[in-house]
């Protein structure tokens, strides 16, 4: 029985992986070191909290501050709005992508070299911060749903992107097959491009949440109401403008549990407004890299 050759590493490549795992190790306890002092902060005391006792476990274990969470009601308003945001805005996003790019991959259609020269121009030139507000103020979608959702309804980027996996994926001799088989272009999106772009479709719609979600720029100019509101500006009401005067106050430990108490909280939404992206990412791990691979090979 043969035996199985083996390539022999050279002395460099050791040392070029032993750099390369090194410095990945680095980068993982920079990222991880924080969030492990975030989780351990939002189980650990006020008191504990306040006086930097916490390091990356807990200390005086309490879930007050996740108590303190979720019997706010502004926070409770805040996540069900951002969950609203997040998946209504997702599927405009992933709905008019797919609606622009697939169209434009296809070499049958006219004129597609002029549309994607004008989509490239808005990515490098824009009208900015007040045009776009006069806009949206002028459409009447100030302090409204709508404009947390259709003023970025599609990304140039992501068509970009669907449209050169699509272009890779989808060959023109399939959509022909298809066409003399009687199908219409609707029925063949349906039937076949869509069950064939999985993988791009779970790229697009992980950024496409993932930025819905962390929002807060938009809503932070165009929302005046508090019921209308995501939870990310909860989270920064909190963390910016919820401060503890101590001048007003005559007991220092009150001031003290005043402000451990918001420090607690502070933590514990932090948290939980994590938690959402953290459940998600799992499901469409599996097709992330291959769809932006794919989707990368050529412009």
């Amino acid at each position: 029985m043969a035996r199985s050759a083996s390539i022999k590493e050279s002395y460099g490549d050791r040392l070029f992986m032993i750099a390369v795992y090194t410095f990945l190790v680095v980068i993982l306890l920079i990222v991880l070191i924080p969030l492990m002092y975030i989780v351990s902060a939002s189980f650990s005391s006020p008191q504990a909290v306040t006086m930097g006792k916490v390091t990356i476990w807990p200390i005086d274990f309490t879930l007050d501050g996740y108590k303190a969470v979720f019997k706010n009601p502004q926070i409770g308003t805040g996540f069900m709005n951002s969950i609203f945001y997040t998946i209504a805005g997702t599927l405009i996003n992933v709905t008019l992508t797919i609606m622009m790019a697939y169209p434009l991959s296809r070499k049958t259609f006219y004129g597609r070299q002029i549309f994607m020269f004008i989509l490239v121009i808005t990515m490098m030139f824009s009208g900015g911060l007040i045009p776009t507000y006069l806009v949206v103020k002028e459409l009447g979608m100030i302090d409204s749903r709508f404009a947390l959702l259709l003023p970025g309804a599609m990304a140039v980027f992501q068509v970009i992107i669907a449209r050169t996996f699509f272009q890779s994926t989808i060959p023109d001799e399939l959509a022909e097959a298809a066409e003399l088989d009687g199908a219409t272009d609707i029925r063949f999106i349906f039937s076949v491009v869509l069950p064939l772009s999985k993988p791009i479709i779970a790229v697009m719609t992980l950024m496409y949440a993932v930025g819905h979600w962390n929002a807060f720029f938009d809503a932070l100019i165009y929302l005046r109401s508090p019921d209308l509101f995501p939870l990310q500006i909860i989270l920064r009401n909190i963390l910016i403008l919820n401060s503890v005067d101590a001048s007003m106050m005559a007991n220092v430990d009150q001031v003290m549990v005043q402000q451990g108490l918001k420090e607690l909280l502070k933590y514990s939404l932090i948290v939980v407004s994590s938690v959402p992206v953290l459940i998600i990412y799992p499901f469409v791990q599996k097709h992330f890299v291959k769809g932006v691979m794919i989707g990368s090979l050529k412009g």
